[in-house]
Order: C-alpha cells, then structure tokens, then sequence
C-alpha cells in the first residue's frame, strides 16, 4: 500500500484530538446535569405529598414518568447513531428538565405534574446515552475508559453537591424552591454545553464507525446482525439481573428504618445513599485506567460479587454504622459499573455504527430488570419480612454473578480470548 501525502494527513486528522476547552466542558455538563436531575429524585414524592396528593395519585404520575424514561431508551440510542449534532440533541434534552421542574413548581396540577415527569423520564435516560456518545466522539474508543471513568468522578460529586444543596434548600425554604433551583442549574449547564467545540464530536467515531468521514450519516450494519450479537446478549442478561436485585435494596433499607424507632433514621438513610457516591468520586478513574490495563471482564466480576455481600450484611444486621459500611461495596459497584457498561457496550459495536442503539436496548433492558425488582422483592419482603427480602437479592445477584462469570466473554480489544 502507498501512503500518500494525502492519505497521511487524513489518517492524522482523523486522530481524536479534542481542544482542552471540549473536555473541561464536558466534565461540567456532567457535574451540571447530576446535579439538576437530583431535583427530580425523591423531592417529587415529597412535594406531592405537601400538596395534599394521595399516595395512589403520587404511585401513578412517578410509574408513567419511569414507564416513559424506560420507552424512550431504543428511539432515543437510534436517534444519536442518526443525528450529527449531538450537542444540540442535549441542549433541547436540558431544556426539557428546566421546563419540567419550573411546570412541577408553578402548577402541581395532577395532568400538568404527569407532563412535567414524562418530560424529565424521557430526558434522563437519554441523556445518559448522548453524553457517552459525545464522550466517545470526542476521545475515541482507546481513551474511552478513561474519559468515562471521569465522567463518573464529575457526575458523583454533581450528585452529592446538589444533595446537600437541595437538602438546604427544602429546610429552609420549601419543596417548590427545589425545582426552581433545578431549572437554574441547567443556565450554567448550557454554558458548560457551550464549551464543546461542535468540530471535536467526530461523528463516525461517536457512533462506533471511527472510519467514517463527512457530514453524513456513517454505515450501519442491519439491525438482525446486531441482535445476534452472543456478548451484547449475555452483557444484557447480566444487566438485567444484578438491576433487578440491586433497584430494590436501599428502598427496602429506607422501609426497614423509616419502621423503625431508630431516631436518627433519615439521618442514617441519607449516609446510605451518600457513601456510595463518595466512593463512585474517587474510585471511577482508577476503574476507567485499570478496565485498559487488566481488562474489562475481572472488573465487572468484582463490581458484580460486591452486591450479594451487600445483600447479606442488610439482611444479617440492622446495625447503622455496619450497614454505612457496605454501602462502600455499592460505590464499588457503582463505579464499575458507570464506567464498564458503556465501555462493554463500545467494545462488542465497534465498526457497527450502532452503539447508541446498543446502549438504548441495554438501558432498557436494565430498567425493566429494576421496575420488577421493586415488585417482586417488595411481595417477597411484605410476606416474609425485610430479611427475607434482602436474601432474595443475594440470590438473584449471586446468578447475576454466576451468570458473567461463566457465559461473558472479555471484550477488550486487544485481550479477547
């Protein structure tokens, strides 16, 4: 083959060269939009709640907004392996929380509220999907792990930041001020937006066809070949069991305590869900270094074998400072999982075009796995008791674990077996 001056200078061009100003953009877009989505998290009940909604009214509107997050997963993945614009898919997804947390503030009427969380249950999971899809565009597959692993640093301190600030808010001023508070932040998110030069999103890369070049659409192989993929299938199984045990275990925690004559019960309940993130912070760019090094497949049977242990301690003990404790073990899970999934997911499309609506099935898997984990686990613990309960995810996260250990392959390029 005879490399042309041409031909030489198109290989270098097509290199992932991303300004620092892209990159630091997007660690703000996922500090920002951690933080603005935390608005919607267990403040909608709330809030509800203080306006005299029942409970079954509270049950319905949350189960459509999920329903509509879990239905927008496949168009949403086909959307961006179409689109060139990935920014702009995200500014309107942004947009789109800020319409719903102002609609949530000013009129919590009962269709106005069902509108306002459809809005913010579409735009989650796709936004989830097109941030690793700019990512991936922005830094290609070989430098993916670690970008993902500091999106994930980003996106847990975005977390813990507007925890702590929502939790401010709701104390000293009001539930309503939460949402008002949510919408602002998406200003400062569409900054940080802004930073991301349009040039730097390469658009075969971002889909999983590095090779392709110009302003349309790359290849894509037909949707039959990608369903017949044995690793993305096995990955998804994978997915869908550890989801569906691990979607139920701190609910069932938050019963137990809020049942209990513990005193300091939200306290200890807030520490549970803080903990983890603390640990995704910290963990998650290790994770994304070591997934290039060792491999993707001995992380992801270590973020697996965390949850049945986690399992276990809640079901063995009720004490607060031991079940803080193994709420390390979900950060650890949290952080390999955040950065592996997509990574997985990456490894088993490349030269697909395809990896967007790869992502889409498997998040939709996922949330299929935790909307029935919530059920099942929940007939299991109101017959049995919370213990039981917490058994039963041991058990389903332990044929999670058995079932990535014997059937998964390792997907990293340069060490399949």
């Amino acid at each position: 083959m005879v490399i042309t001056a041409d031909s030489a200078a198109a290989a270098v061009a097509s290199e992932p060269s991303p300004s620092g100003a892209s990159l630091r953009g997007l660690d703000g877009v996922n500090l920002l939009l951690a933080a603005a989505l935390s608005g919607f998290g267990p403040y909608v009940a709330a809030f509800l709640a203080e306006q005299n909604w029942t409970q079954q009214r509270i049950g319905f509107v949350l189960t459509v907004g999920g329903f509509a997050g879990l239905l927008s997963q496949l168009p949403g993945g086909a959307l961006l392996d179409a689109i060139r614009s990935k920014r702009t898919a995200v500014a309107l997804g942004a947009g789109m929380i800020a319409a719903g947390a102002l609609i949530m503030a000013a009129w919590p009427s009962f269709p106005l509220v069902l509108v306002a969380l459809v809005l913010q249950g579409i735009t989650g999971g796709f936004l989830g999907l097109a941030i690793a899809t700019i990512s991936l565009g922005l830094v290609g597959h070989a430098a993916l792990a670690e970008r993902l692993g500091r999106n994930q640093r980003f996106a847990s301190t975005g977390g813990v930041f507007a925890a702590g600030l929502m939790g401010f808010i709701a104390y000293f001023l009001s539930y309503r001020a939460i949402f008002i508070a949510a919408a602002a932040l998406v200003l400062p998110l569409l900054l940080a937006l802004g930073r991301i030069h349009p040039s730097d999103i390469h658009f075969g890369r971002a889909c999983c066809f590095p090779d392709h070049e110009g302003p349309s659409a790359p290849p894509r192989v037909r949707l039959r070949s990608l369903w017949k993929t044995p690793g993305l299938l096995i990955f998804a199984g994978c997915v869908f069991l550890f989801q569906m045990a691990n979607a139920s275990l701190l609910p069932l925690a938050g019963e137990a305590f809020a049942y209990s004559k513990e005193a300091l019960s939200s306290l200890i309940f807030s520490a549970l869900i803080m903990v983890p993130q603390v640990v995704v912070a910290i963990m998650a760019p290790w994770t994304g270094r070591q997934a290039n090094m060792r491999g993707r497949r001995p992380l992801l049977l270590v973020g697996f074998a965390a949850l049945p242990i986690r399992a276990l301690v809640f079901a063995w003990t009720t004490n607060p400072t031991i079940l803080i404790a193994a709420q390390l073990l979900d950060g650890v899970s949290g952080a390999v999982l955040g950065v592996l999934t997509a990574l997985t997911v990456a490894d088993l499309t490349a030269g697909t075009g395809r990896f967007n609506l790869a992502q889409g099935f498997l998040g939709t898997i996922s949330g299929i796995g935790a909307s029935l984990s919530t059920t099942l686990i929940g007939l299991v613990a109101g017959s049995f008791g919370p213990a039981a309960g917490f058994l039963c995810i041991a058990a389903v996260a332990l044929a999670a674990l058995f079932l990535l250990w014997w059937l998964m392959p390792e997907t990293h390029p340069s060490n399949r077996s």
